[in-house]
């Protein structure tokens, strides 16, 4: 993996570089390209950190926007009512670093910087451990279920977690929670995706990976050899709540406010389709399907308020004596085109975009030589 941390190291330096120079001036600019490319960073997150569940370990969760509340509210609350004592010591007119860097005035804005993205790390790993606690509490009784049973289970969760928040005064209940510090950036968002690629990838080529593809390929011949299922699907959906719960702190430091629907049962179908998408057990594929899927809806958008499509359909009336339904209307809702861009996709290539690779190259591979 020494290659691999060489590759983690340079992109780490890359966005701390783009951070520094680059990424103020692409805020001010281009504030739409720049809230677009902060939720792909969002979404490859929980989507790959939900295919070492559905697509490694062959389970079928669908509680991952559960995980992802648990995340955002618990490193919210954290920003809400700790973080500014924290910050205030730090950075504060009276605070360490300000005393420490006093002789030092072109250092001026180093303290806020710090304490700022300090508050924002230790209220993620708050959130991601929280939602770790929150998958082993779900993963130890249910996992011993499989296929829609399993589903259901989650699902259930899902929605409990998201009724309960809406019942919690203390959370906002259903008028929502406001978020302390917009601290998100594209520095930590890409940063966390690429340790969770990082780590999700170490763990598929461990011993432990051996474990998960043996669970998914048949999980009835793995417990007749003695491997301890439960145990690998239970590790594989902590650390898929792990990232889950950082995906959802990222969520609240940028949004700055939080809702119960902001994490309904269609979240966690969004994250299912992407790792459906980009072929279960494919980290590369479901990297570009969250892409393509966070994109993909902006420019349906883009599309619906051309004039291209009513000069298409006045063409073809003057042309052939017929009176199609006006077609800008049903482009305006852009979630039938995306609907019906999905079944295509599914159905011409039900493995997804990059889901028999691997296949392929076995098969190359084990091929006899002419």
């Amino acid at each position: 993996m020494s290659r691999a941390r060489a590759i983690l190291g340079i992109f780490l330096l890359f966005l701390f570089l783009f951070a520094l120079f680059g990424e103020r001036p692409l805020a001010a600019n281009l504030a739409y390209y720049y809230d677009i490319l902060i939720n792909i960073g969002i979404n490859i997150i929980l989507a790959v950190s939900l295919n070492l569940v559905n697509g490694y370990t062959g389970q079928f969760s669908l509680g991952h926007a559960g995980f992802m509340a648990v995340g955002a509210y618990a490193s919210g609350s954290w920003s809400e009512h700790l973080s500014p004592g924290m910050v205030n010591f730090l950075a504060g007119s009276n605070g360490l670093l300000n005393f420490v860097l006093k002789p030092f005035p072109f250092l001026q804005a180093l303290p806020t910087m710090f304490a700022d993205n300090l508050a924002l790390v230790v209220a993620t790993i708050f959130g991601g451990l929280l939602a770790a606690l929150a998958g082993l509490a779900v993963g130890i009784p249910s996992l011993r279920l499989r296929g829609d049973y399993l589903a259901i289970v989650t699902l259930g969760f899902g929605e409990i977690i998201r009724t309960v928040i809406l019942n919690i005064d203390f959370l906002g209940a259903a008028r929502g929670m406001s978020v302390t510090g917009r601290y998100t950036n594209i520095f930590w968002t890409f940063g966390i995706a690429a340790i969770a690629v990082y780590i999700v990838l170490g763990l598929v080529n461990s011993t432990y990976g051996r474990g998960f593809l043996t669970v998914r390929d048949d999980e009835v011949a793995a417990e007749a050899m003695g491997i301890n299922t439960t145990k690998y699907k239970v590790i594989a959906f902590v650390v898929g709540a792990f990232f889950a719960g950082t995906a959802g702190s990222l969520f609240a430091h940028y949004t700055g406010f939080l809702t119960p629907e902001g994490f309904n049962f269609f979240k966690s179908v969004d994250v299912v389709v992407m790792v459906i998408l980009g072929g279960m057990g494919s980290t590369t594929g479901v990297v570009l399907a969250a892409i393509l899927l966070t994109i993909l809806p902006e420019l349906l958008r883009g599309l619906a308020h051309t004039d291209f499509v009513p000069a298409f359909q006045k063409a073809i009336e003057g042309a052939i004596p017929i009176h199609l339904p006006p077609l800008q209307g049903l482009l305006e809702n852009r979630l039938i085109l995306y609907s019906l861009l999905l079944i295509i996709m599914m159905l011409t290539r039900p493995q997804g975009l990059f889901g028999d690779i691997a296949g392929s190259r076995k098969r190359v591979a084990s091929s006899p030589s002419k």
